[in-house]
């Protein structure tokens, strides 16, 4: 009797600690915070806005978009110069949505609240991606969803980038044969404007808010 009771016992335990180990392994990334402190939702809107700095002041605006050079078209990812303009609102767009919250280190789609533009589609795009370098810009045309090799280009992830600020990053997991060399999202001026482009040594960071 006192064997089987010590038999059951131990076998309870050990349950209890598979299941907790289990658990663990399988606990979902953390969820991205806006500046209220409420996590992102799939289904609303936000505003990427620039983090301050360590002097408390702010660097530009929100991100929108603008034509390259002087043209109108074909139209690609800024940041507004005046730290008095939000930008367009977006919508981000996780591969696995789990009730809707979206979470750091997670392939997305990040999507303009904006109809098409020069004949494009909202969503964002890494050009030349395959072998990124000083010149893959943050364009739009981009896919949402249908995550593979076709897709590549369209999904980013946010990343948590200090206390309360985050990054955004260029490093797709949707193809697990595909290579991708891994870059944050970064400014570059072009034409006298803040152009996003990928870059190793300057990351961009921001924060969220609600539109």
């Amino acid at each position: 009797m006192k064997a089987s009771l010590l038999f059951i016992l131990s076998f309870l335990v050990f349950s209890i600690s598979t299941n907790s180990s289990f658990t663990s392994a399988a606990e979902a990334p953390e969820p991205v915070l806006d500046v209220a402190g409420k996590m992102l939702r799939t289904d609303r809107q936000y505003y990427i806005l620039p983090a301050a700095n360590v002097f408390g002041k702010f660097r530009g605006g929100g991100l929108t978009l603008s034509g390259i050079g002087k043209n109108t078209c074909p139209a690609a990812v800024f940041q507004e110069m005046s730290e008095q303009k939000n930008g367009i609102p977006l919508s981000f767009l996780p591969v696995n949505p789990k009730k809707g919250v979206v979470r750091v280190s997670t392939d997305l789609n990040i999507k303009f609240a904006y109809p098409q533009t020069c004949g494009q589609s909202p969503v964002w795009s890494i050009g030349n991606y395959v072998y990124p370098s000083g010149d893959s810009f943050v364009n739009i045309g981009g896919v949402v969803g249908n995550p593979g090799p076709k897709t590549l280009s369209s999904w980013f992830k946010i990343e948590k980038f200090g206390y309360q600020d985050y990054k955004l990053v260029y490093c797709p997991a949707v193809c697990s044969y595909c290579k991708v060399i891994c870059k944050d999202v970064g400014i570059e001026y072009q034409n006298g404007k803040r152009r996003l482009h990928l870059t190793t040594d300057y990351p961009l960071r921001v924060v969220f808010k609600q539109a």
